[in-house]
């Protein structure tokens, strides 16, 4: 395969996890053992917040009332979205009985979880499409209760636009907390008396760490890193596009890769040039961020056929992959690792962000290879169930005395004897010799 990278990362994407790992510990001991008290003392000592935990019904109304008619309009609208989407995706799973063998059947269920806590970070900003993204899809696959947690903002409680972005999704209890506390709040059902079967949500390296260390005793959505974006380009990209588009994943944060896989050197090298001049025209909070990105974490890859670009894409399984390129119907066929795919020049990353629908929860950090995004799959149990005539048990019956047999198991042999021996006791069967071990 003939690869060519024109500008390579110096750095791979890596948070501090020893650091995390040892101060997640600490906590989430400290608040197993202590419950609420040590949820409290945390929020205090890291948000500054002492006030009520749980938003109330009326505190709710009453701050939805700060925040401005268009905005409630879009929030309600992206919201309707990411619903909607779900919705169709929940429908897509089907329970189903099926006869395997005259007199056997089986089947398959598919039941919600009763509980679920979603996360939604309070930053630099207003993290409002976490908010509506979590709940919104817990609700779509039935979930009786979803738990939202927020940090409060700047000092006060959670900022009007993500409580209300929760109102919208259909959350059931809202409550002000942040950081690994309320993730580990939510998981042993501190203030609403109801552990959460599932949690999930973005958040800094310490909520993935929370995340990650909760694992087993709930479910989670996905083991998060920094946000990742490639793009897929050929020759008849828009390399003002292209630029702009790795230029806005990148202001995600310093660690955020921004990849660009090409079959053009010329398109390549606009490229490198105009993403620097479009840094410098940001704010300086993300002119910091995506300058750090690019400089430490961007590549660009030229590769001499689409399919040697396939090849490099897959084996980086990018978080949001983007392709502007000819022929879409075969990049859709062909590529198989990513967290979300973006097929054309008029659908950019940001649009799935925000408002298109399906989920802005990705895996990152290679996690594509083997896993999707959040979706209503998290939030369902796929339960299996069965049930047999006699006469069915008869042929099950033997064959299962012999495999059990034959593993030594004697126990598990028996109990297929013992239905053999009531149901028809008048009958030979070959029942495999017993294994003495």
């Amino acid at each position: 395969m003939s690869v060519t990278y024109l500008k390579k990362a110096s750095k791979t994407p890596e948070t501090e996890t020893a650091t995390a790992q040892k101060v997640v510990a600490e906590m989430l001991a400290q608040i197993e053992a202590n419950g609420e008290s040590a949820a409290l003392a945390y929020a205090k000592q890291l948000d500054g917040w002492d006030g009520p935990i749980i938003v109330s019904a009326d505190e709710i109304e009453r701050r939805a009332t700060e925040v401005p008619a268009h905005v409630r309009a879009d929030i309600d609208f992206a919201a309707r979205q990411v619903f909607d989407f779900a919705l169709a995706q929940r429908r897509s799973i089907e329970d189903f009985a099926v006869e395997l063998y005259p007199g056997v059947t089986a089947g398959q269920k598919v039941v919600p979880v009763n509980v679920v806590g979603c996360y939604a970070p309070a930053g630099r900003y207003a993290h409002i499409a976490s908010a509506y993204m979590g709940v919104a899809t817990a609700k779509a696959a039935g979930v009786k209760t979803v738990i939202a947690c927020s940090s409060p903002f700047r000092g006060g409680g959670i900022h009007p636009y993500v409580l209300y972005a929760f109102k919208a999704a259909g959350a059931d209890v809202v409550m002000t907390l942040g950081g690994v506390q309320a993730i580990a709040s939510m998981a042993y059902g501190l203030f609403t008396g109801k552990p959460a079967d599932v949690v999930v949500g973005p958040g800094n390296k310490f909520v993935a760490e929370a995340k990650r260390a909760l694992f087993g005793k709930v479910g989670i959505d996905v083991f998060a890193g920094p946000s990742e974006v490639a793009v897929i380009a050929d020759e008849s990209a828009d390399p003002a596009i292209v630029a702009s588009d790795l230029v806005g994943q990148a202001e995600h944060g310093h660690e955020s890769p921004a990849w660009l896989f090409t079959s053009s050197k010329a398109l390549a090298l606009e490229v490198m040039q105009r993403v620097p001049e479009l840094i410098e025209r940001l704010p300086p909070t993300a002119r910091d961020a995506a300058g750090a990105a690019w400089r430490d974490y961007g590549e660009v890859i030229v590769c001499n056929t689409r399919e040697e670009i396939a090849e490099v894409s897959d084996r980086y399984a990018p978080e949001h992959l983007e392709v502007h390129a000819a022929n879409l119907d075969w990049w859709l066929e062909r590529l198989t690792c990513y967290g979300s795919l973006f097929l054309g020049e008029e659908t950019t990353v940001a649009f799935g962000d925000k408002a298109s629908g399906p989920n802005h929860v990705l895996p990152t950090k290679g996690a594509a290879r083997y896993s999707g995004g959040l979706s209503v799959h998290k939030f369902v149990k796929t339960l299996t169930w069965q049930k047999m005539t006699r006469d069915a048990a008869k042929q099950i019956g033997e064959v299962t005395a012999r495999i059990s047999r034959l593993e030594g198991m004697e126990a598990h042999a028996r109990t297929a004897d013992d239905r053999l021996d009531k149901y028809f006791p008048d009958e030979r069967f070959v029942r495999g010799e017993p294994v003495v071990v």
